[in-house]
């Protein structure tokens, strides 16, 4: 299949977005009519900020508390859905030069392409900020050629939600640390009382995989794809299995087009563990005064090796925001940038986003991160995951042809559609033509 531009997918395609206007938090509507470009009526400086968050988990208050400090500057938030159709919407609007001051990125593919499209402005010419001193070294995953063309400004974590009273009456202590084997032989005992035992969101669908090629490498020391490592095929057998013979977990098809709730079904107790990242506190914390609630208890992500010293888990930082290059409000944008991420972006906890800046109040953070619902998870086990790990942890950083193909391969291999020896075989010649010729292969 030849490879299309990045940008040839835009030019046809209609944005709709939801604005929170100025001084009126709450009140949503399509983005009015201005006099001059990046500013109001009476000639005040306008920004406009992107992001995928929904305005309730957050925004509302990052804009509320702008806006009353920032008389001169009104703040209002447009959200996208962080799927490929508000990704393509986003883009839109930065290819085609719409009001579109501020954005936040949520993988590094998606900033990569970014940058390549030149809508991501260099950030290393401004001299008031230094970015390793105030987020650490897990800052330096997103710096592209030693530059930034964004701030980092969330922690990550991503971790196994796992219902507590499950485990105690399947008499299954909460992992400390675990390997895939173990997981599956919880996920066969707890699915004798739950619908599913195991139950994975897609996002951090391929996170052993790149656990372990992270640490070994994603090419041998001859330059050659390490997608049939034998590991990875233990990953896809395994997983397989459980989907069609100890049936643990959905099959992938049905998860796929059924658009799956993975977090209600943990939630309502229809699944006892789900692989997820900090966003389900945003939905555990809703649903917190409901008498059928359990309590939620954390563990590490499985790891495909048998040693812990031999894989490197997910983390780092994300949410990074980026500055339009085109807006005609470059020095307030960055002005909001650097007040965002040392201590605006607090009320976001609550949507499950904890601050990266040393300068930020964790403590207020960590309340809205709870939303006072502290007795709702077990303390333990979330301090554990959360902080009791000082392992190195990594950004996803493949591009996206290469997360496509491995998906695209893998899918079928789920689906019944071929084996798993073709699979491993496709998903390293194609990898391949990558690495060597910028080419896919066939699909």
């Amino acid at each position: 299949m030849g490879k299309r531009s990045w940008a040839s997918r835009f030019g046809l395609t209609w944005v709709v977005v939801v604005a929170l206007a100025g001084g009126c938090a709450g009140n949503f509507s399509e983005p009015q009519m201005i006099t001059g470009v990046g500013q109001t009526g009476d000639g005040r400086t306008r920004l406009t900020l992107w992001g995928g968050v929904p305005p309730e988990a957050g925004p509302e208050r990052v804009v509320a508390a702008w806006n009353e400090a920032h008389s001169d500057i009104v703040l209002e938030y447009v959200r996208y859905v962080n799927d490929d159709d508000g990704n393509l919407k986003l883009d839109t609007a930065l290819m085609a030069g719409q009001q579109v001051d501020l954005y936040f990125n949520y993988s590094r593919s998606q900033l990569e392409r970014r940058i390549e499209a030149g809508v991501a402005l260099d950030l290393n010419g401004f001299g008031d900020y230094d970015l390793r001193e105030k987020m650490g070294d897990d800052a330096e995953a997103w710096a592209f050629d030693g530059r930034y063309y964004g701030l980092p400004t969330k922690q990550n974590y991503y971790f196994v939600a796992l219902n507590k009273e499950a485990l105690e009456a399947a008499e299954l202590p909460i992992p400390v640390s675990w390997t895939w084997d173990d997981m599956r032989m919880y996920a066969s005992k707890l699915s004798e009382s739950h619908a599913y035992g195991w139950l994975q969101h897609l996002e951090p669908f391929d996170d052993p995989v790149d656990s372990l090629l992270t640490y070994e490498g994603y090419t041998g020391d001859d330059g050659q794809s390490r997608f049939d490592h034998p590991l990875v095929a233990h990953w896809l057998k395994s997983l397989k299995a459980m989907m069609t013979e100890d049936r643990s977990t959905p099959e992938y098809g049905m998860q796929l087009t059924s658009k799956m709730p993975v977090e209600q079904m943990f939630l309502s107790g229809e699944a006892a563990m789900l692989n997820i990242g900090e966003w389900l506190f945003r939905s555990a914390n809703q649903v917190a005064d409901d008498p059928q609630r359990f309590t939620i208890a954390f563990a590490p992500v499985p790891r495909l090796t048998e040693r812990e010293e031999d894989y490197i888990p997910r983390g780092g930082l994300g949410d990074v925001l980026s500055i339009h290059p085109g807006s005609p409000n470059v020095k307030a944008a960055w002005t909001f940038a650097k007040w965002y991420a040392d201590g605006g972006m607090v009320p976001m906890a609550q949507g499950g986003r904890l601050p990266a800046s040393r300068d930020a109040d964790l403590e207020a953070a960590m309340d809205y991160f709870l939303g006072g619902h502290r007795d709702r998870y077990d303390m333990a086990s979330l301090e554990h995951v959360f902080y009791g790990n000082p392992q190195r942890t990594f950004v996803r950083g493949l591009s996206q042809p290469v997360l496509d193909l491995r998906t695209q391969e893998y899918e079928k291999y789920f689906l019944g559609v071929q084996t798993l020896e073709q699979t491993l075989a496709n998903m390293k010649q194609r990898h391949d033509d990558y690495l060597h010729s910028g080419s896919l292969g066939d699909e």
